[in-house]
């Protein structure tokens, strides 16, 4: 790979999210990226907001990771209440900042991961003329809705959810680039009347996956995470990674997990998620599953791929509704990484496709025991390697894919 000199000068990026990098989501699809592509020459600065909480107990590691791959950082604080004038205020305060670090050292690109940062980074192109690069993650107006934290019923949701409708639209005409996760966002973008004819200017990267902190599972590291959890080394493991939040259909994935049972009653269902066992517990009654067949973990991001390491199948099925064709699981590039395969379903971003690309598993098209014990015939009659599967993953998942593409739009910016 080329040196930052034989590439020319780095481009100076002001990075603004409302994710703060004390979150593991700025653990895991922020710092990462940021960091190579300071390493690649570019000047970068982060503005984010923090959880006081998090902000105290990680702050300064995330100082000092930032300190030693050359990037300036600054935290604002993030409030979380009142509702909606919280976020109000927090937008307005990274507008502030975002104009006053502008004035004080001139950046050449804006980088604005999602919406509500997009928002100061379009008055950084209005006022200064500061290239802006929107990165989406998604239709979030729409996931709003139909995640049903937005209820169009109600006056005040109706209003925000309008307003976000024709910032969304001023950002699309206003961005000089924009990012989307997935192939099948890029498409519906392109049928919007703001972006007819401009194919170009947008670069699909979907969630990448640092591989080097996802290693391929081992006999050795089977053994060691059974143990961890008390299972056998015989034990079949289904395993699911991550909240479980409005998307991700835990009801329907428990009753996959009985039809997978059914074939070995000593199966069990190990989730891995910072989320409280209860609900889970009670949604497994529901359908008679013993709560004791099921293993609810929290863990670090250093833990999660030790974890994973004793799992035989992986699953994550998500609702198949139209703000979801913009979305990325970080999740199915973690568990093939370590080599898992997986079931999921169609309908969500690239996922199906991607699944028949790298041969790892199946996406279901409907949430039936028939259709699920058509998805474990399929995966059991596989006769693809964990290291197979994860080194077909690696091309289309690994960090340095998403690095690779970003160094390629901010070189084009800045040119």
């Amino acid at each position: 790979m080329d040196e930052p000199s034989q590439r020319g000068r780095g481009a100076r990026v002001l990075y603004i999210t409302y994710d703060g990098l004390t979150d593991a989501l700025g653990r895991s699809q922020i710092l990462p990226y940021l960091v190579r592509l300071s390493e690649r020459g570019h000047h970068i600065t982060i503005l984010s907001c923090e959880k006081p909480a998090r902000m105290d107990k990680d702050g300064s590691q995330i100082r000092k990771l930032c300190a030693q791959a050359g990037i300036e950082w600054h935290p604002l604080a993030y409030h979380k209440t009142p509702p909606i004038l919280s976020a109000i205020l927090d937008t307005e305060a990274l507008r502030r900042t975002a104009l006053r670090l502008e004035r004080s050292k001139p950046f050449d690109i804006v980088h604005c991961r999602s919406y509500i940062a997009a928002r100061a980074g379009l008055a950084l192109k209005r006022r200064f003329g500061v290239k802006l690069l929107f990165d989406m993650r998604g239709f979030w107006p729409d996931e709003k809705v139909e995640g049903n934290s937005w209820n169009l019923a109600n006056p005040l949701f109706r209003a925000i959810y309008r307003y976000f409708k024709r910032l969304e639209s001023r950002l699309l005409r206003s961005a000089d680039h924009i990012i989307s996760l997935t192939s099948a966002g890029k498409r519906q973008l392109l049928t919007r009347p703001e972006l007819v004819g401009m194919p170009t200017s947008i670069t699909v990267i979907p969630c990448c996956v640092d591989f080097s902190h996802f290693p391929l599972a081992t006999a050795d590291t089977r053994a060691v995470a059974r143990a961890r959890l008390g299972l056998t080394h015989d034990q079949p493991v289904l395993a699911y990674l991550g909240s479980l939040g409005s998307w991700y259909m835990l009801d329907e994935m428990l009753e996959f997990f009985a039809v997978y049972a059914a074939k070995d009653s000593n199966a069990r269902f190990l989730f891995v998620t910072p989320d409280e066992p209860q609900s889970i517990h009670a949604a497994a009654k529901e359908r008679r599953i013993d709560p004791s067949h099921t293993i609810i973990v929290s863990a670090t991001r250093d833990e999660v791929p030790q974890l994973l390491a004793a799992s035989d199948l992986a699953i994550f099925f998500i609702r198949p509704v139209f703000s979801k064709t913009a979305s990325s699981p970080t999740k199915m590039g973690e568990f093939l990484a370590v080599g898992i395969p997986i079931v999921t379903n169609a309908g969500v971003g690239d996922v199906a496709d991607m699944v028949v690309d790298i041969d790892c598993g199946v996406a279901i098209n409907e949430f039936t025991n028939d259709a699920y014990e058509r998805a474990l015939d399929h995966v059991q009659a596989k006769p693809s390697s964990p290291h197979q599967r994860r080194e077909r993953a690696f091309p289309l998942f690994d960090v340095d894919l998403g690095v690779e593409r970003y160094d390629k739009v901010y070189r084009e910016l800045l040119g």
